[in-house]
């Protein structure tokens, strides 16, 4: 249950309303995190343009891609709502389920391309205590991504980092978009 949890009557601004009633139409209810960054409707404003801007159509990184990151980051961040929702939207965008549930052995996989293995080793990289990127990984990013494409990259992990981590540290919990596999160590047992 979340920490924090919006009371049914509370009144939101027009343009937040506008919003969720959109994401109650596309999505069959309104999602929890939108309530929660709609009490502060400014800051939910600007997120949700951030957001659509890094998952816009031209984007230089093609949408399957990033969903993938979207839900490693999650998983690194423990937030069982993004997992939920991101693995969903990565199952609509072509990936199999059995690649969803093999994203956490991705390093070892055969099922994940060389591309795929250096953008994820990357969020690996950006997410947690510290920022432990290093030359030879941003060399690997360099073999499959031009600069803009790195740009956009860490701003959607960046992005996806701020985003689990608030709905971690509140305890949104998952609105069941996705039949996920059991909840394990995303860290492979690697500390």
């Amino acid at each position: 249950m979340s920490r924090i949890r919006t009371p049914k009557g509370h009144r939101f601004p027009w343009y937040v309303r506008l919003f969720l009633w959109n994401q109650k139409r596309r999505y069959g209810r309104v999602l929890e995190p939108a309530r929660l960054w709609g009490r502060s409707p400014w800051v939910f404003c600007s997120l949700a343009l951030l957001y659509g801007a890094l998952d816009r159509k031209s984007s230089p990184l093609e949408p399957p891609l990033r969903s993938l990151v979207t839900v490693r980051v999650s998983q690194l961040n423990w937030c069982a709502f993004c997992v939920d929702i991101n693995s969903a939207t990565l199952m609509r965008r072509g990936c199999s389920e059995e690649k969803v549930a093999m994203l956490k052995d991705y390093r070892t996989s055969e099922l994940f391309d060389a591309r795929e293995k250096a953008a994820l080793s990357y969020a690996d990289a950006m997410t947690g205590a510290g920022c432990s990127v290093d030359d030879a990984l941003f060399q690997r990013l360099r073999e499959h991504f031009d600069e803009d494409a790195i740009i956009e990259l860490t701003a959607l992990i960046a992005f996806q980092n701020m985003s689990s981590r608030f709905n971690a540290a509140l305890g949104v919990e998952p609105q069941g978009f996705c039949v996920k596999p059991e909840h394990s160590d995303p860290h492979g047992g690697r500390p």
